[in-house]
């Protein structure tokens, strides 16, 4: 774990040097921080010799794919995973309960 700590902050570092080439950055994004916020920022950006531009941006950015990732992600125990393949494997006819549910997610989702 420790290795791979070190690969992924060399490798922060190294896009913070060295930006990739060719990605114009057109887009804007602003937020209003506290004094104290502000300081922490500034403190964590210069602690890794970066842009508190580039600091935020990263920082952001490896926030937004853990959220992707967690919310792609499904986490079951033993028990729940025992129970979901058993349900693949032998599922259980389709009943009326079903069919009002499958109507009422089209209805609300509209799919």
């Amino acid at each position: 774990m420790a290795v791979h700590l070190l690969e992924r902050r060399i490798s922060m570092v190294q896009s913070a040097v060295h930006p990739p080439r060719g990605r114009v950055r057109g887009e804007r994004l602003e937020t209003r921080v506290t004094a104290d916020q502000k300081s922490l920022i500034e403190r964590a950006a210069a602690l890794q010799g970066r842009t508190v531009t580039d600091f935020v941006l990263s920082s952001v950015q490896e926030a937004a794919r853990r959220a992707i990732e967690e919310h792609q992600r499904l986490d079951l125990s033993v028990r729940d995973s025992e129970t979901f393949v058993e349900a693949l494997l032998n599922p259980q006819p389709v009943n009326d309960r079903l069919r009002d549910t499958v109507r009422r997610y089209r209805q609300t989702t509209g799919v």
